[in-house]
């Protein structure tokens, strides 16, 4: 059978590069004598090929072809010639490899060490070269399965902590939340340049909470990664839709998500420009016959190369037989299907009604496929969404009002109008207005007094003007 060339092109990249970037340094830093480097290096391309052949317990035909390709001629002795996957299997070279992924590897983790004690940057080129042979791996079979793209992630994760932990510096940049630099709507000549991918997921691990949606972000990435590798290669791709439904309560961060989503899209190829256009039932339904098809078309021009958030979506076919929300849909879901390879579509609402509107249209159904839920927040993620705003604005909670922000959101019901982030962030609003008629009287207060927030500044449970502060 024919064999894809692909792993074996990533394994000696892996190989070579790092015993370019390696070899001068071999005996001095690493301990390793410069000599038998390169094997070194190939036994870990080895390893690191055998684990994601088996992170799924399944040894296909073309995986193993492809890992005697890529591997055989460095391992003359180990490899046997002309060997079948049938006599692979039965050596057991495979068999339980996928425990290689549970731990840092020995030379990671002198190149992280290295990195600590000489200010360079090893560990970075190893995760760089070893995640193109992860997801080169798990491009080979023309299906990719979920505990995969998985087995990429922790990986990756696994891997990130390792650099991070030894204060070697990883290449990933931590960004504030809100990075100015996000693609808004205007002219795709004053985008800024596409964000690199592990600076885009590190903002999105930065995020309070939200750890289902991190995980199925990273999942689609990852997804996205395996099936442009494929593409490079001239290899089929499963035909998959990239629109989404984001299901949740208010003030779960479903737009902040969609903005990340946005980015990661425009880096890895599916969008040019990376823009967030948000829009609702105002945004898409006229009041007159014809309009509504075109007020669609308008708002789709304008997310042209980026993403298109429609929120409270379910609101589109909450009307009678006369209102123009079911003309909406209807185009929505004929630009969608025109506009597939230029255009990506989140709809977004509240759990039960986007299932409805989901199960009602066949259109939706079919080119919605995957679904995202956004739970809401507890106490210990409010409290924190609360501080992460105050820090911003300069202020902070001594540790009784602490303790009163943190009971005041306890008190909250968990209603469908619970207001999530938007709770906490309308809280702190109230608690600085307090705060400022506190402190007006005060003759020359000091910076302490004028940046720190009592518990007098947080409202009473039982205000009635509070009520509306959980909406």
């Amino acid at each position: 059978m024919k064999v894809d060339a692909g792993l074996a092109v990533a394994v000696d990249q892996f190989i070579d590069r790092l015993y370019q970037v390696l070899e001068p340094v071999a005996m001095p830093v690493l301990g390793v004598p410069a000599d038998s480097l390169r094997e070194d290096l190939a036994t870990e391309a080895f390893n690191l090929s055998a684990a994601f052949i088996d992170c799924d317990e399944t040894h296909t035909e073309t995986e193993i072809w492809a890992f005697i390709s890529a591997l055989g001629r460095h391992f003359p002795d180990l490899i046997d010639k002309d060997p079948s996957p049938a006599d692979v299997r039965k050596s057991g070279l495979l068999r339980d490899k996928r425990e290689w992924l549970r731990a840092p590897s020995g030379m990671l983790t002198r190149l992280v060490a290295a990195d600590r004690k000489e200010g360079t940057q090893l560990a970075s080129v190893w995760y760089e070269h070893a995640l193109r042979v992860a997801h080169t791996v798990i491009s080979l079979d023309a299906y990719t399965s979920r505990l995969e793209l998985s087995a990429v992630e922790q990986f990756r994760s696994l891997v990130l902590r390792t650099i991070t932990a030894g204060g070697a510096g990883g290449g990933t940049a931590q960004p504030a939340l809100g990075d100015p630099t996000i693609p808004q709507v205007g002219d795709a000549a004053d985008d800024p340049p596409a964000r690199p991918l592990d600076e885009l997921l590190a903002e999105l691990d930065q995020l309070i909470g939200l750890e289902r949606v991190k995980e199925e972000v990273k999942l689609v990435a990852n997804l996205l990664q395996v099936q442009k590798l494929r593409l490079e290669r001239d290899l089929p791709v499963v035909d998959s839709s990239r629109h989404l439904v984001f299901v949740g309560n208010p003030g779960t961060g479903k737009t902040t998500v969609a903005r990340l989503l946005a980015q990661i899209y425009r880096t890895l190829g599916v969008v040019e420009r990376g823009h967030l256009v948000e829009t609702d039932r105002s945004g898409l339904v006229a009041g007159f016959v014809g309009q509504t098809a075109t007020k669609v078309r308008e708002v789709f021009d304008r997310a042209d190369q980026g993403v298109l958030l429609i929120d409270e979506a379910y609101s589109l076919v909450r009307g009678g037989e006369r209102d123009f929300g079911r003309e909406a849909i209807d185009t929505v879901v004929k630009l969608v299907e025109d506009r597939r390879d230029a255009i990506t579509v989140i709809l977004a609402g509240y759990p039960d009604e986007m299932a409805d509107l989901v199960s009602a249209n066949p259109g939706l159904r079919s080119r919605f496929p995957k679904t995202i839920e956004f739970d809401d927040y507890d106490d210990d993620q409010l409290l924190a969404i609360f501080e992460l705003i105050s820090k911003k604005q300069e202020y902070h909670l001594d540790d009784e009002a602490r303790t009163t922000v943190q009971d005041w959101f306890a008190a909250q019901p968990r209603d469908r109008g619970f207001g999530n982030g938007r709770a906490a962030r309308n809280l702190f609003e109230a608690a600085v207005a307090r705060h400022a008629v506190r402190v007006a009287p005060i003759e020359n207060p000091t910076d302490a007094q004028l940046t720190t927030l009592t518990p007098d500044d947080i409202p009473a449970l039982d205000d009635e003007r509070m009520q509306a502060l959980g909406d």
